[in-house]
């Protein structure tokens, strides 16, 4: 065993490191299988692979619920669903609100800021408040403004690029063979094809899931190698922290161990993709796990709160960052 998890690291070396070229399904599950006293190795390659082919700078970004909770769809971790006894209800933000949350986020440093609704795909309502907001925002603020939406058409993917919207959030959440069991409202496939008419449009894609709700270590290789194929800008990775009355709301947190094997296998997957902490890493891996991520591969991190948890301080982020010598991806670097 121990030959077959050096070679993988070896492989990746040569394949990855030097060669920017992702590992495949088998290689990913190799990492993700790697016994415990490997995990810092793969971790410390994955960290030569994101500074040779993404460079040292983080990319911090704040998020903001433009329409929280109500939502029509079932998924099961989620708890804006509206089929759900789980605590949050349906409520819009103002666009003073918006601006103010825009301005916040950009006083920490950060260079995006992504405006967040919990629908199955916005209405006529929706995209005019997005209109109004964008223009606002972009009036006060020198700051790149990100969307998540929910799943578009043709005409609304035409018209966030006409907004001025420069990136495009949808998360496919899980593998293509586990999305039944998370979803059961609408398909993979239905989220799939919303991505590739944000591709073809000239928006950046963020596409990312969530990890440990359930799925095998196949099915977490196989979401690594999907990802891939899709090749986004961006990877939000979120780990499960389970909500009160969501129908993932007794999963066990992940080990903070496969959290990192899974940190470095997503990176030896996708070498060149912004790979972002999202929600679950406080409650899954603390702060030295979050260190650890930062020094394994990841180059992104949202600060401040996420939608309905809380986060780290932004603060604490930030300084964290300093202490690692990471500079903070700058507003003139991503325009």
């Amino acid at each position: 065993m121990a030959t077959e998890n050096t070679d993988v690291l070896d492989r990746a070396r040569e394949q990855v490191l030097e060669r920017g070229i992702g590992l495949d399904e088998a290689g990913v599950l190799e990492i993700l299988r790697l016994p415990d006293e490997r995990v810092t190795e793969a971790l410390e390659l994955a960290h030569e692979v994101r500074m040779r082919w993404c460079g040292p700078e983080v990319e911090v970004e704040g998020i903001v619920s433009l329409k929280t909770g109500g939502c029509p769809e079932d998924c099961h971790f989620c708890s804006q669903s509206g089929l759900f006894s789980s605590p949050v209800r349906s409520v819009w933000l103002d666009i003073p609100s918006l601006v103010e949350a825009a301005k916040q986020t950009a006083a920490t440093g950060a260079s995006e800021f992504c405006i967040v609704a919990a629908v199955r795909g916005p209405d006529a309502k929706l995209m005019s408040q997005m209109r109004e907001g964008v223009k606002a925002i972009k009036e006060a603020v020198d700051i790149n403004v990100a969307a998540s939406l929910g799943m578009l058409s043709q005409e609304q993917v035409d018209e966030l690029v006409e907004m001025g919207v420069h990136r495009y959030n949808h998360n496919l959440e899980t593998c293509r063979t586990y999305f039944p069991n998370v979803v059961t409202t609408h398909s993979w496939e239905e989220r799939w094809g919303t991505l590739k008419m944000v591709r073809d449009s000239g928006m950046e894609v963020c596409c990312g899931g969530i990890i440990g709700m359930g799925e095998t270590l196949e099915q977490r290789a196989e979401f690594a190698v999907q990802l891939a194929e899709l090749d986004p800008h961006e990877v939000p990775l979120n780990f499960l922290n389970p909500r009160p009355g969501t129908p993932f709301g007794d999963q066990p947190t992940m080990d903070p161990k496969d959290a990192l094997r899974a940190i470095a296998a997503f990176r030896l997957a996708l070498p060149k993709t912004i790979l972002r902490y999202a929600g679950g890493r406080e409650i899954t891996l603390g702060d030295l796990g979050t260190r650890d991520g930062l020094l394994g591969g990841v180059n992104a991190v949202i600060v401040g709160n996420y939608l309905t948890t809380l986060g780290r301080p932004a603060s604490a982020d930030l300084q964290l960052l300093q202490e690692l010598k990471m500079p903070v991806k700058a507003l003139s670097a991503t325009l």
